[in-house]
């Protein structure tokens, strides 16, 4: 399949952000934020409503325009580019997909935009959708497809182009358990075929736990706490930490055991 290039920078990082900030009428919402993200890694960014994480999303992707700091690619200052010239991908929560166009099309539709790729548009949506387990959906309107066929094919959508980085905001809030289940063991079935890093915005600490190499967790604009999921829980750097990681995660898998033991 042929594929736009998105090179691996040397240093092994394909992000590096520093003293992001930004303000909303009058009032700093992001207060100098600080990370790298790692080649080929899964980071879920984890925090409640109104924490600045999908804030730090819209401005990874050039939806909104900093109002201090820089994001950097491969020694390349993106700050200010557009969204199109970032070599990110986004995935958003309500699929964004063409209703008037079938699920090929959907998935075509970005190669339309880039003379190289477009002529081999069909063959590689065909492949992509393959490849997310949707090879005979092709033909179908996406309001005839489930809600996790239709993240399937956003996802599809955004991975014809190579993005060097993925964006998922909140992807799978919408969906039933047994979907969202199913889509986790899909991402990172996806990544690992792909290599491609990914940037996972959620407020569930379970998915994040789940899914990721290292988790951000966010808190009033500011960042908490990164590393591994494993570094959060035996080493957490904060009151914050504790309670609203390790806490509920705990009572989560505590009422996971309790159903069980109901079940059985």
């Amino acid at each position: 399949m042929e594929v736009l290039d998105n090179a691996t920078p040397a240093t092994g990082n394909v992000l590096e952000v520093r003293a992001l900030r930004k303000v909303y009428g009058g009032r700093e919402i992001l207060h100098g934020i600080s990370f790298d993200v790692r080649a080929g890694e899964f980071l879920s960014i984890l925090g409640p409503s109104g924490c600045g994480k999908t804030t730090t999303l819209r401005l990874l992707i050039g939806l909104e325009t900093a109002d201090g700091g820089t994001i950097t690619a491969a020694g390349k200052d993106l700050t200010r580019l557009a969204p199109s010239q970032r070599g990110m991908g986004i995935v958003f929560q309500d699929y964004a997909l063409f209703e008037n166009m079938t699920v090929q099309e959907n998935v075509e539709y970005p190669l339309s935009f880039h003379a190289d790729l477009k002529p081999n548009k069909a063959k590689i949506a065909s492949d992509l959708l393959a490849r997310v387990g949707l090879a005979d959906q092709g033909a179908k309107r996406v309001s005839q497809l489930s809600g996790g066929q239709q993240q399937r094919v956003s996802i599809a959508r955004t991975l014809a182009l190579n993005p060097g980085v993925i964006l998922f905001d909140e992807p799978m809030s919408a969906l039933d358990v047994e979907t969202r289940l199913a889509l986790r063991a899909d991402l990172k079935q996806i990544q690992a075929e792909f290599g491609t890093t990914m940037i996972y915005i959620t407020h569930d600490q379970e998915e994040a736990f789940a899914l990721s190499d290292r988790v951000m967790v966010m808190h009033d604009g500011a960042i908490e706490q990164l590393g591994t999921p494993e570094e959060l829980l035996s080493n957490p750097a904060s009151d914050y930490i504790r309670t609203f990681v390790i806490d509920n995660l705990s009572r989560k898998i505590g009422s996971l055991k309790k159903f069980m033991q109901f079940v059985q």
